[in-house]
């Protein structure tokens, strides 16, 4: 009776990913959902550390709806809420967060467990991306956004938001001639990456794309790094970095849904800020994607 009630009272319970139970103890689970509350790498509007905690709180009702998968995931996997990792406070911010990240991406790939990080801007991937190629080796990087993250690293500033998708190719930790940047609405440095510009994609179905992608990455281990920005702003308004042009978040998931059979090790879902959003629909597109990402980890 209570699990039935639970299933459709949304505003209720504990406030972990879609109620998965929250614990550090990663032996056993098969996927792991880390939140990074972070956005000290922003070059516009900030807020994003408020992400992780918007993205769960409308899991409880994005994450009952999976109509477009043959099954629940609670049903087949073990899952668990890992808690949140990497925020501090002062000048030292973020460099706490790239080692305490980079750390426990590590203790949970060593593991044998896939992971899903929730930011937090655009700055995590570069721990959990570091661990995972220590693991699996160079990856190939799924890159769903409206920037492009490529520009190098200003030595005197530190790295951004802008800079993770230039600096993990250089660290090889990428390849980017088996990577894909998809839904592109600027022009930064190109650094070997195929690019989908989202303008290709108004006329193509969405299975096109994601066949594209595929014939891209082959059998690659990916890391998948979803900006909430890649979605148009009628659809994603509570972001720090807007850009007009994007696809709808059906388009996306339609995309999304395609990609099964891509060996998804790990990724991230970001961006999101809340104080920006218009009737949460940002964060409830956002739980929504980092469930399908998750569909993909493990199918």
């Amino acid at each position: 009776m209570e699990y039935e009630i639970m299933d459709h009272v949304h505003y209720a319970g504990l406030p972990s990913f879609n109620r998965f139970p929250m614990t550090r103890e990663v032996e056993g689970a098969d996927l792991a959902i880390m939140g990074v509350p972070f956005d000290s790498g922003v070059t516009n509007r900030p807020g994003a550390r408020f992400g992780p905690a918007a993205i769960r709180q409308q899991s409880r009702l994005a994450c009952s709806f999976n109509y477009m998968w043959d099954y629940r995931l609670k049903d087949r996997f073990n899952i668990i809420d890992y808690g949140d990792v990497g925020y501090y406070l002062g000048e030292n911010s973020t460099k706490v967060m790239l080692k305490d990240t980079y750390e426990h991406a590590k203790k949970i790939f060593d593991a044998g467990v896939k992971l899903l990080t929730l930011g937090g801007d655009h700055t995590i991937p570069f721990g959990p991306v570091r661990a995972a190629s220590e693991k699996f080796g160079k990856l190939a990087l799924l890159h769903f956004d409206s920037h492009q993250d490529s520009t190098p690293c200003d030595p005197n500033t530190g790295v951004t938001h802008a800079n993770f998708a230039y600096e993990l190719q250089k660290e090889s930790c990428i390849d980017p001639s088996r990577s894909a940047q998809v839904f592109i609405r600027t022009d930064m440095h190109k650094c070997g990456y195929n690019i989908i510009y989202a303008d290709e994609t108004v006329t193509v179905p969405p299975a096109e794309i994601a066949e594209r992608i595929k014939n891209i990455i082959g059998d690659m281990p990916v890391y998948l790094t979803f900006d909430i920005d890649a979605l148009d702003p009628s659809c994603a308004p509570g972001t720090g970095t807007p850009v007009i042009g994007g696809p709808s978040s059906a388009y996306v998931r339609g995309v999304l849904t395609r990609l099964r059979g891509l060996n998804v090790i790990g990724g991230d879902v970001v961006e999101v800020a809340p104080t920006y959003d218009s009737s949460e629909i940002t964060s409830i597109a956002a739980a929504q994607i980092a469930q399908d990402i998750m569909y993909l980890m493990l199918s």
